[in-house]
């Protein structure tokens, strides 16, 4: 079809919802379409776009299936972009983006959206806000927002316990050097000392066997 048909996404729907394992062939074919989306013209790359946006609204595939998109200037290309444009700009239409914000927020789920919403370096921090604002659903990136705020004040906080830690390190180490240091000056002194009074035990005998 060149236009995307509400039956579709109703029909592949009741098919996912039939059996766990259809829900779990989806997830496979997400990852094979989402692969392989920069070889569909552009018409095809809509409904499939808009099928997957339908079984994820209604729970009808697992939302983990997110986990294989990167959003980062690296790993996406123009078609990709377009694809995840359509894909979220389509579940925010049918849940809301209150309820969509909700759900990249939970808990459970978070560690499949983390290639969506990256906090692995700023740049990519940078471009996943930008995206999602250009497409109109900047309200879910107020983490990242938060995040790249803080940034900065994270980054001098490690920095500052990095130079506690080798401080620390370093005075352990001054402190173990001193005293075995001491030990050693006391081992010195003790010997030196245990010497001399063999000498002088030595030089008193020598002089009674002279009288």
């Amino acid at each position: 079809e060149r236009t995307y048909m509400k039956y579709y996404g109703v029909l592949a729907e009741r098919f996912a919802k039939a059996r766990k394992e259809n829900g779990e062939m989806f997830d496979e074919l997400f990852a094979q379409y989402y692969a392989t989306v920069h070889r569909l013209e552009t018409n095809k790359l809509r409904n499939v776009a808009k099928i997957f946006a339908h079984l994820l609204h209604s729970d009808s595939m697992p939302w983990s299936c997110l986990e294989y998109i990167l959003v980062n200037e690296e790993e996406t290309t123009s078609s990709s972009r377009i694809f995840i444009k359509i894909l979220f700009q389509e579940i925010s239409e049918y849940m809301g983006l209150t309820k969509l914000k909700e759900r990249m927020e939970d808990k459970f789920l978070a560690q499949h959206f983390e290639g969506l919403f990256p906090r692995d370096n700023p740049r990519n921090t940078r471009f996943a806000i930008n995206f999602f604002t250009s497409i109109g659903l900047g309200g879910l990136t107020e983490g990242l927002r938060e995040h790249l705020k803080n940034l900065p004040k994270m980054i001098m906080q490690n920095q500052a316990g990095d130079s506690d830690s080798s401080s620390s390190s370093s005075s352990s180490s001054s402190s173990s050097s001193s005293s075995s240091s001491s030990s050693s000056s006391s081992s010195s002194s003790s010997s030196s000392s245990s010497s001399s009074s063999s000498s002088s035990s030595s030089s008193s005998s020598s002089s009674s066997s002279s009288s």
